[in-house]
């Protein structure tokens, strides 16, 4: 593949609402072929980007015939077909070259992906099988991304069974993202090492227990429900914040998001929902925001309000959004940036991560009123008498200059 570029799916004639975007892809030779497949037995729609990007240059396409008028005739081979290797040498290294060649491509591949999502029914599932989707930056560009791995010496087998030589399979894995850098863009990690009956009992159970009520979600404008129990720090919970907050930035043309709440603070127990907040300059603002964040899976719950602790009640107003994937609760709180919702949220979750003792009473509480409270409201009408007083706690905590 010679590139792919940052392709919008989540407008596409408008929009794509109801349809479940999910990103997948995974280092050569980690068989991500299998999850797809599995995954349009299933009845996904699976778009594969390198594909398209063989489609647009083929013979006798318009996409060829612009390359050929650019790069001259020793790019395609005796048959009339692009010939991939001169291509690359000529481009790979000569940025100009590489600039022109993306200007045909990428559009063309653009165009492409959108007429299969176009064509796709209202209630599809998604599946943007892309190789480059870490390199390229596309993960906040889906609802759920999946990664495909396999130990290294597993697919340096494969691929030397593929034809490749040990060392050219082993300086094109070199060549591509680290596992590092794809495990933070994770929603699911996919492990293939075993025999393919083991990945595709897992596609199984995430298609049936996550992708299908999440989609159904998603076009129904309907955020996940069910208790949320308070759990001991997950440390995994800011990676997963920071996936789940560059998706909200990006459909919210990218204005600040702050992870806020109890997963926010190192080492508290919490319960295992993110909270965060997105800022606007009015709740006009706010409204206009609404559609956006229910196409990316955060819908409207309602018109939920603040509990002021000093100022006047109307500057805490807010608008509530909620997530609609199964397995990953986020509650989202629209407030004006500035405002005194804002900057209690903020003040409130440093002055935990700052003081041990008042992080370690708040735990103590929650987990108490945890056992006798199981609704929510009841459980936070419980806590307010605590919260109240942690106002003037936090008051004196900063004007003591105990924290920035």
């Amino acid at each position: 593949m010679l590139g792919f570029m940052r392709v919008r799916l989540c407008v596409v004639g408008g929009q794509t609402v109801g349809m479940l975007r999910v990103g997948l892809s995974g280092g050569i030779g980690s068989g991500k072929s299998t999850v797809a497949g599995r995954l349009a037995e299933h009845g996904a729609v699976v778009i594969d980007a390198d594909l398209l990007a063989r489609e647009v240059v083929a013979p006798g396409t318009p996409g060829l015939a612009e390359i050929v008028a650019a790069f001259g005739d020793g790019v395609v081979d005796a048959s009339g077909a692009l010939d991939r290797a001169a291509l690359a040498a000529r481009v790979f290294s000569d940025d100009s070259a590489r600039v022109t060649l993306n200007g045909i491509t990428h559009p063309r591949i653009g165009a492409r992906t959108a007429e299969l999502i176009s064509a796709a029914p209202s209630d599809a599932v998604v599946v943007h099988d892309v190789p480059l989707l870490v390199e390229n930056g596309l993960a906040p560009m889906y609802h759920l991304v999946l990664i495909v791995d396999a130990a290294s010496e597993v697919r340096v087998e494969r691929l030397v069974g593929r034809g490749l030589s040990e060392q050219d399979a082993r300086n094109r894995m070199a060549k591509q993202a680290s596992d590092a850098q794809r495990r933070a863009v994770a929603d699911v990690w996919l492990d293939n090492s075993g025999t393919p009956d083991r990945v595709l009992s897992v596609v199984d159970a995430l298609w049936a227990d996550r992708l299908v009520p999440y989609e159904a979600n998603v076009r129904l404008r309907r955020f996940a429900t069910g208790p949320l129990n308070v759990l001991p720090y997950d440390p995994t919970w800011p990676e997963q914040a920071a996936r789940v907050g560059a998706r909200i930035s990006l459909a919210a043309g990218h204005r600040r998001v702050e992870h806020i709440g109890s997963t926010s603070v190192p080492g508290l127990a919490a319960k295992d929902v993110l909270d965060f907040q997105l800022a606007v300059t009015s709740l006009e603002e706010a409204d206009s925001l609404a559609s956006a964040l229910a196409d990316a899976g955060f819908p409207a719950v309602g018109p939920l309000e603040d509990t002021p602790r000093y100022g006047e009640p109307a500057e805490w107003h807010k608008r509530v959004h909620a997530g609609c994937d199964p397995d990953r609760r986020v509650h989202l709180h629209v407030r004006v940036e500035g405002g005194p919702g804002w900057n209690w949220a903020l003040r409130f979750r440093d002055w935990l991560r700052a003081d041990a003792a008042a992080r370690q009473e708040y735990e103590d509480l929650k987990l108490e009123l945890a056992s006798r409270h199981t609704d929510g409201i009841a459980y936070g009408d419980a806590k307010e008498p605590w919260m109240k007083a942690a106002t003037a706690r936090m008051d004196a905590f900063y004007s003591d200059g105990q924290t920035s």
